[in-house]
């Protein structure tokens, strides 16, 4: 695994770098006479040479005492322990030391009780590589040996994974997301626990399990989706990309059954949200629009269209925003589209899907080529070059291919006497139709005297 950590970490002499804000904090609040610690994941990621997306703190203060020592603090999370400390316009949570009480909703507790103790409030984290905390007084605590375990490459939970799951279901997903993120292995016993408790994610909003979905599929390994499956967790929250791993492809462009087919194009497109989307997505309605002929051969045919019906009611399920929606719709839609490599169509092509979403798409075309079989892989590759480099000169010459990119708009169309209301639309749609086939004719005056002169 690419993230392990090969060479034994002396933990007594380990000293992070902490940042200055956050050194602050911890000696403002060691100097009132209480313990403070950074915390968790941004501990875990400095020791693996990754950059932490925050830094958290915690601390034997209670919120109170935490919000006297500081000036300018919010109450984001005051009923589970939790003050955030403003020190130059950036937020750091603090959050005192604490055991939960029942989790009534599979997220949190009923109540908290605040403690005294590092430990407990340690063995109440989810996975040992994040119940790691730090200052430059005490050094590295680690009580769960969670340096152990991200020598070993595994992800594994704080003491009984069965009541770490139960507490909150969205750890299920975390532990494969953080697999994929670290390139580690998920712990058996953590795995089993996941394999028998994955019904529970139902109980998790879609807008949390969407979160999570987001940051495996942007990982290294996006292809651990398949441990998602295998463990059961997708058969709660994407059912539809459970059938594809049991859908076969017998025809000689592939090589691998749709599930696998899917993964394998993630991995050969850049980890951007929108086209690891896509690719999850691309071939989602393949199980439904199977057929064999008589020689056994699968086809899909009509799969790309009923894909991008598919994709959008997916990604609205999922409470997806509105722009990874349509994206990702347009793209399942057009990913099989199969167009000439000539200036005209490439021109068309880009017009109908727009100058930001059309290279989006050769990638994924690329991609979907790259999962595929060797069959005729050396001409779909050439035929994606051609393309590219006749898109590239199109954009350079700055082409129009759209109505804002004519040389006319509706105030020119006005002042030739052309009434305001649906006939302007529908002339500016004629020109660019024209300009499309005869990209030189985008002048003003040239357009005038075609489209307008004649009905004035």
């Amino acid at each position: 695994m690419e993230k392990k950590i090969e060479k034994k970490i002396e933990t007594k002499t380990l000293r992070i770098e902490l940042p200055r804000d956050v050194e602050k904090i911890i000696d403002t609040i060691e100097g009132a006479g209480h313990e403070a610690y950074a915390v968790g994941g941004c501990i875990r990621d400095v020791i693996l040479g990754r950059e932490p997306n925050d830094w958290d703190v915690t601390t034997s203060a209670r919120p109170e005492e935490v919000k006297k020592l500081f000036r300018r603090t919010f109450d984001t999370g005051i009923q589970h322990g939790t003050v955030t400390v403003l020190m130059h316009g950036v937020g750091y949570e603090v959050t005192t030391y604490r055991i939960d009480g029942t989790y009534e909703d599979a997220r949190h507790p009923r109540e908290v009780t605040y403690v005294d103790d590092l430990t407990q409030d340690l063995e109440r984290r989810d996975f040992t590589i994040n119940a790691l905390a730090y200052n430059h007084s005490h050094g590295l605590v680690d009580r769960f040996d969670g340096i152990g375990d991200m020598r070993k490459g595994r992800i594994r939970c704080v003491g009984d994974p069965r009541e770490r799951f139960d507490e909150d279901a969205l750890r299920m997903m975390r532990a494969v997301r953080f697999a994929a993120q670290l390139g580690f292995d998920i712990d058996p016993d953590t795995a089993d626990a996941i394999r028998e408790l994955a019904p529970n994610l139902s109980r998790v909003s879609a807008e949390r399990i969407m979160t999570e979905l987001t940051k495996l599929i942007t990982s290294d390994h996006p292809d651990m989706l398949r441990t998602c499956h295998e463990l059961g967790l997708t058969a709660v929250f994407l059912p539809e990309f459970d059938r594809c791993m049991v859908t076969p492809q017998n025809n000689e462009h592939h090589c691998y059954g749709v599930g696998e087919h899917i993964l394998r194009t993630m991995c050969a497109v850049r980890p951007d949200r929108t086209l690891r989307f896509a690719m999850l997505l691309h071939d989602m309605a393949k199980p439904d629009m199977m057929t064999v002929d008589e020689n056994g051969i699968i086809h899909n045919k009509g799969h790309a269209e009923a894909g991008a019906v598919m994709a959008r009611q997916i990604l609205r399920r999922l409470k997806s925003d509105n722009e990874l929606v349509d994206n990702v719709e347009k793209l399942v839609r057009y990913h099989d589209w199969r167009f000439e490599p000539t200036a005209r169509s490439v021109r068309r092509a880009m017009s109908r899907l727009g100058r930001e979403l059309f290279p989006l798409m050769l990638e994924v075309q690329r991609a979907d080529v790259a999962g595929q079989s060797d069959y005729m892989r050396e001409e779909k590759n050439r035929r994606l070059d051609e393309v590219s480099e006749i898109a590239r000169e199109i954009m350079e010459a700055g082409e129009a291919l759209s109505i804002k990119d004519l040389a006319v708009d509706g105030r020119d169309l006005m002042a030739h006497g052309i009434e305001t209301g649906p006939r302007i639309g529908a002339i500016l749609k004629e020109m660019l139709e024209h300009v499309l086939e005869v990209p030189e004719d985008n002048d003003k005056d040239v357009l005038i005297g075609m489209f307008v002169e004649d009905l004035t």
